[in-house]
């Protein structure tokens, strides 16, 4: 039978990713998956060609089209897709196919690559080092048209702000370059995003391999598979984007220009970087793990040893004395003046060649 803690863990997961709430409905119905929220949903525009740049912020779908330029192309970052209606609102005015907006709201999807023709679909998972030092992860989806990308986030995070920098900048490359460019560095910054979160975990199992060799405790095994289970949550979200980069190779869709093929090499090469690192790690926890059990297993072994020398240096003293507690009245020696303190002599002397026995045969 579970546990109470157990079971209110369980309950919470369930709280927390209601996917059972999806099963049966027909293809195409939006239900939120994720973290319940309250918070307003968020909108900012960027809205560019390469001698002008529009900026907005707190729209709402409709004010789009105040803002929409043909001359321009358009990047739209929602922040927050636990309000179905407004992201139906959204995807409805961009054409966006019922499947992707069912997607988009569902934050326990895989990373994945779809092309609908007029527009190609990304599903990312960004992680993320809260203050307290724990990983978490975040559906990023990303919409790439003709002259527009949509962004939706869960959260809102300055992850894109070197982007938005870029953007502000007059005669940046990707003010000139089509808006796959700009898809591009929106998912390479995804990723690199791993090699910060990665940094921190690789300075943890540095403090946990020093901890190990100096003094282990009980909950450095709590803490090491705590570690492994960052490494496994890192390792789920970053190997399926090597099928994202083969499956756009292997696409010829005209929203991916073939100049900028390069700059899929190069993000092929950072999820390759940072696969090898988690890679690396886990092997070095699996280590761990060994080492601790070792350490414990070693400890034990000493235990036992001080304890087995204990009782083979009083098997004999237990002898001694048992010996003379027998109720006989005819025991000579019992009656003599010098018993006791031979006995004891006796007794001393065995101990004694017992330890240099010992220390001879390095038991101790």
């Amino acid at each position: 039978m579970a546990s109470p803690r157990l079971r209110s863990r369980r309950k919470k997961r369930r709280k927390d990713n209601p996917v059972s709430e999806t099963a049966g409905l027909p293809p195409g119905e939006m239900v939120h998956v994720g973290e319940k929220r309250t918070a307003p949903v968020h909108i900012s525009l960027f809205s560019y060609n390469e001698q002008e740049l529009v900026e907005a912020e707190e729209l709402s779908p409709e004010d789009l089209e105040r803002y929409r330029n043909p001359k321009h192309l358009a990047w739209i970052n929602v922040d927050g897709v636990h309000d179905t209606e407004f992201v139906r609102s959204l995807g409805n005015r961009f054409a966006l196919h019922p499947l992707v907006l069912e997607d988009i709201v569902n934050t326990q999807e895989r990373p994945k690559y779809e092309n609908y023709g007029d527009f190609l679909y990304f599903v990312l998972n960004m992680g993320d080092i809260s203050d307290k030092g724990e990983l978490g992860m975040e559906q990023v989806s990303i919409v790439l048209g003709n002259d527009y990308i949509l962004s939706f986030q869960e959260d809102p995070d300055d992850i894109f702000n070197p982007i938005r920098k870029r953007l502000r900048k007059e005669g940046s490359r990707v003010r000139k370059a089509s808006p796959d460019f700009l898809a591009y560095l929106l998912l390479d910054a995804v990723v690199d995003r791993y090699f910060l979160i990665l940094e921190h975990l690789g300075e943890q199992i540095d403090d946990l391999e020093e901890e190990l060799m100096e003094h282990p405790e009980k909950s450095t095994l709590k803490k090491i598979y705590d570690l492994k289970r960052d490494l496994s949550k890192v390792r789920r979200s970053v190997w399926p984007m090597r099928e994202i980069v083969g499956a756009m190779q292997r696409d010829t869709s005209d929203l991916m220009k073939e100049e900028h093929d390069v700059f899929l090499k190069d993000f092929y090469d950072h999820i390759l970087r940072v696969i090898d690192t988690v890679e690396a790690y886990r092997d070095t926890m699996g280590g761990m793990i060994d080492l601790y059990l070792s350490n414990s297993s070693i400890k034990m072994n000493e235990i036992m040893q001080v304890l087995t020398v204990i009782s083979t240096i009083f098997i004999p003293l237990t002898f001694i004395t048992g010996f003379y507690g027998m109720n006989f009245d005819f025991m000579p020696e019992v009656h003599s003046r010098w018993s006791y303190p031979a006995v004891i002599g006796i007794m001393a002397l065995i101990v004694i060649a017992q330890l240099i026995y010992f220390k001879r045969k390095r038991w101790l």
